[in-house]
């Protein structure tokens, strides 16, 4: 927990991860692609807000995300760090959608990572080549400290796991840190991943000592609110560099990682 943050910007185009190092693509994106990226290291995120957001429910079941993530892998489409299990949101708003609790939400967000784990062993025949990364999944701080225990000895020790949910609560980035102290006092052992974290939090450095590594798509937004191109690459790489610059001029130990 040095804050040092490696960040894994988050891109619409898959074919633009050939500009970056480190890269966060959904399988939205990806499904079916058949043209190889060459590119660095890449997080396959389950699209688990649209699907959840939009339809409720996922369209797409394990058997058929782990088939594509195999696909992906052995034919040399992408570079897979790591592939994200197929979690559930907990905002009020995505419980709505679908009718459940927190303690559903937590449940099913088991299941399917165990799921996932089971599909690409088969799929692989024994050790899967790449990263499946668990999500934590909560609204109070309290509900996070929960789903750690729920998890049990699924969650080794050093894991690098992700912490869902918290993307739509970052005006103020203590809460942020609320919920990344509370999984820490019961695993301080545990790599955290931030999904969805825009630049205000980046820069507070009690989010970045309590993150190993982090996702974006901010810079996306901010360019269609000021009506350039959301889908440029290059605005990503600006976004990056931005943020690098200003952790810079703050003195911070810690930057963000990007090669364009």
């Amino acid at each position: 927990m040095s804050g040092k943050v490696k960040f894994y910007v988050g891109l619409h185009q898959p074919a633009d991860a050939q500009h970056f190092d480190l890269a966060c693509i959904s399988i939205n994106r990806l499904r079916r692609r058949k043209k190889p990226v060459p590119c660095g290291e890449v997080i396959v995120d389950s699209g688990a807000f649209t699907e959840l957001f939009i339809h409720g429910r996922y369209r797409h079941g394990v058997a058929e995300y782990a088939a594509e993530l195999y696909r992906l892998y052995v034919s040399g489409v992408i570079n897979i760090a790591a592939a994200v299990a197929q979690d559930y949101m907990c905002e009020p708003f995505i419980l709505a959608k679908t009718g459940l609790t927190i303690d559903d939400h937590q449940r099913l967000t088991i299941e399917r990572y165990d799921a996932l784990v089971a599909e690409l062993k088969r799929l692989f025949q024994g050790e899967i080549p790449f990263h499946v990364m668990p999500v934590l999944q909560g609204f109070a701080p309290q509900d996070y400290a929960n789903h750690v225990r729920m998890y049990g000895d699924r969650l080794t020790t050093g894991m690098w796991v992700g912490v869902g949910s918290v993307c739509k609560r970052q005006g103020d980035p203590r809460s942020i840190i609320a919920v990344l102290q509370a999984i820490s006092a019961v695993r301080l052992d545990l790599l955290l991943h931030g999904f969805g974290v825009k630049k205000t939090s980046l820069l507070n450095p009690g989010v970045r000592m309590l993150l190993t590594t982090a996702d974006s798509m901010a810079w996306s937004y901010a360019a269609r609110k000021q009506g350039r191109d959301a889908n440029n690459w290059r605005e990503a790489a600006s976004f990056v560099a931005t943020v690098n610059a200003a952790a810079n001029q703050n003195h911070q130990p810690w930057q963000m990682e990007m090669f364009a």
